[in-house]
């Protein structure tokens, strides 16, 4: 399965993914290391460990999740996707940011935040 509902980033500076080309949006893919169900779960863990993030869609036969996280002073939404991709043994993720130009680099912090908490919550058995 080569399934992606990610948009590409736009040429502003407010958005991250992992299957973006351009090195200023690109983001690595979380390494699979543990059965894709077991991934699933320890993905789901680590956005709810996220401060102000929660779960807004979740098609498992795609294996694919969505986010939305707020910001803590002015409450903006930004968009955090994931795409499980077994065959690759990867997790394709992409955060941006719904309105602005500019993130001063949130979307990234997130993105690191949430592959420590995955590659954390994956060993949970």
């Amino acid at each position: 399965m080569s399934f992606s509902r990610f948009s590409d980033c736009p040429t502003s500076p407010n958005c991250v993914s992992s299957r973006s080309k351009d090195r200023d949006h690109h983001v690595e893919p979380f390494p699979l290391v543990v059965a894709p169900e077991e991934a699933w779960e320890a993905l789901k863990r680590a956005v709810k460990s996220e401060p102000r993030a929660r779960l807004v869609e979740e098609d498992k036969e795609r294996w694919y999740l969505r986010a939305e996280a707020r910001s803590r002073l002015f409450r903006f939404v930004d968009d955090v996707e994931f795409q499980l991709v077994p065959e690759e043994r990867l997790v394709h993720v992409r955060s941006a940011s719904r309105v602005g130009y500019w993130d001063l680099g949130v979307n990234r912090r997130r993105v690191e935040r949430l592959r420590e908490a995955f590659e954390r919550e994956g060993l949970r058995r």
